[in-house]
C-alpha cells in the first residue's frame, strides 16, 4: 500500500504553535500561518485594552473563547460572551477592551496579502506606542504614519494626506 503523500494545508497544521508574545495589555500565540491567513490566540488581561488601529492589508475575525470583552469595530462598541463572533473589516478602526475580572481569550483570524506586525496604524494607545517615536509597528504601516488623534481629520490634512498620494 502507498502512504499518502500530505498536502501543504496538511503540513502547516501539524507545525508546532509559536511562542506566546508578550504585550503590555497581555498578549499572543501564534496557532497557525498559511498563505494569505494567521490564527492567533489572544489573551486581554482585565482592566487592559488594545491600541486601536486599523489595517492597511488584512481583515479579521475575533471568535470570543472565555471572558466578556468589549469589542469595539467602526466606533460601535458591543459586550461579547464566548463564541461570540466579529467580523473587522480591512480598514476598520477597531480594538479590544477586557473590563472583566478574569482574562479575556480570543481566536484572531487574520485573512489579507500582507499579515505582518508592522500593518497596525495606531490612533489611540494606553502604551506610548502612538507617533513617529513610538517604533515602526507602533505608527507606521507602508511609509506611513499613524492618523492624527481626531476622529474627524481637517481639510488641511485631508489635502496633505491625498497630495502625498
Amino acid at each position: 500500500m502507498n502512504a499518502a503523500v500530505p498536502s501543504e494545508a496538511t503540513v502547516e497544521m501539524l507545525t508546532a504553535p509559536g511562542p506566546f508574545e508578550t504585550r503590555p495589555w497581555g498578549g499572543f500565540q501564534t496557532i497557525q500561518e498559511g498563505l494569505g491567513y494567521k490564527v492567533k490566540r489572544l489573551v486581554v488581561e482585565p482592566g487592559a485594552r488594545l491600541s486601536l488601529q486599523r489595517h492597511r492589508h488584512r481583515a479579521e475575525s475575533w471568535i470570543v473563547v472565555t471572558g466578556s470583552p468589549r469589542m469595539i469595530v467602526s466606533g460601535r462598541a458591543r459586550r461579547a460572551r464566548a463564541r461570540d463572533a466579529v467580523a473587522v473589516p480591512r480598514g476598520a478602526w477597531h480594538r479590544i477592551e477586557n473590563p472583566g475580572r478574569t482574562p479575556a481569550v480570543i481566536i484572531e483570524v487574520q485573512h489579507g496579502t500582507y499579515l505582518g506586525e508592522d500593518d497596525i496604524i495606531r490612533r489611540q494607545d494606553d502604551y506610548g506606542r502612538v507617533g513617529p517615536d513610538a517604533g515602526p509597528s507602533a505608527a507606521r504601516s507602508a511609509g506611513r504614519t499613524a492618523a492624527p488623534s481626531r476622529s474627524r481629520p481637517t481639510p488641511a490634512r485631508t489635502a496633505a494626506r491625498r497630495a502625498s498620494r
